[in-house]
């Protein structure tokens, strides 16, 4: 059986989780909570409105969710997992990981094409990609986060995968396709819309909202994990999340909701 090898930030949620446990003062409404790298920023507003309204705390993890998915599968103790996708709070229900009937979408996730140069993006996008006046172009793996699918989607749409698949780098996550925009190591990216918007730290430079209509919408989907089953602050979170307060603040981060 393959050894259980947690990231540096899983490992130090995991570090502060075994101290709790280990002692008497151990609360059962401390909540452990998986997160996709996009919706990270937004989780920690989430988190600490529920806290000053609850009294619980929440520990937030965040990663692409195919990782955090593998670290659900060898054990970690995540009560609740925001996901970037739909698919994967299935898979967990259907392998009898998480509560049945717990999964619901929490944002419906937008995609753009970033750069941090305020001229590169017009307000027709895919002219600005079939320019090819770049050296990079970068996206999430679309193996393992589901923006990167949308992504190599909406190329697809545009016939312009092919051609521009040897200029593409890729992110683990989309927070890394991000950050290699951010950084000038790729002129151009298809990050979160969220991330541009981000209301503590909105992007400089130009964008293009890539239209609904060239990639599957992106639902991300909540679900309570098996370690949460029997805590009420986990499922009190996960009904806060449903409350017009956490709409408000999804919405502010440039995602949609139900």
């Amino acid at each position: 059986m393959k050894a259980f090898l947690p990231s540096r930030a899983f490992a130090a949620a995991f570090f502060t989780l075994a101290m709790l446990a280990g002692t008497a003062a151990a609360r059962a409404d401390d909540v452990l909570v998986a997160v996709a790298a996009n919706f990270a920023d937004a989780a920690q507003d989430l988190a600490a409105l529920y806290e000053q309204s609850s009294g619980n705390k929440v520990a937030i993890t965040t990663g692409s969710t195919g990782k955090l998915y593998a670290q659900i599968k060898e054990g970690a103790p995540f009560q609740i997992l925001l996901s970037a996708d739909a698919k994967t709070p299935a898979k967990l229900e259907d392998e009898q990981a998480a509560v049945k009937g717990s999964r619901f979408t929490y944002a419906i996730g937008k995609l753009a094409l970033w750069s941090a140069d305020a001229k590169r993006v017009g307000s027709d996008g895919a002219a600005a990609l079939r320019a090819d006046d770049f050296q990079h172009l970068a996206i999430a793996n679309p193996e393992l986060a589901p923006y990167g699918i949308a992504a190599r989607e909406a190329l697809q749409s545009l016939k312009l995968w092919d051609k521009l698949s040897p200029k593409i780098v890729m992110g683990e996550n989309i927070g890394q396709a991000h950050s290699m925009v951010a950084t000038g190591n790729a002129e151009l990216g298809f990050v979160a819309l969220s991330a541009v918007l981000n209301p503590k730290k909105p992007s400089e430079g130009s964008h293009w909202v890539v239209p609904q209509d060239m990639f599957e919408p992106i639902r991300q989907d909540a679900v309570l994990l098996n370690a949460g089953k029997d805590n009420q602050a986990a499922t009190a979170f996960l009904d806060f999340l449903k409350s017009p307060d956490a709409h408000a603040v999804i919405d502010s981060y440039g995602y949609g909701v139900e």
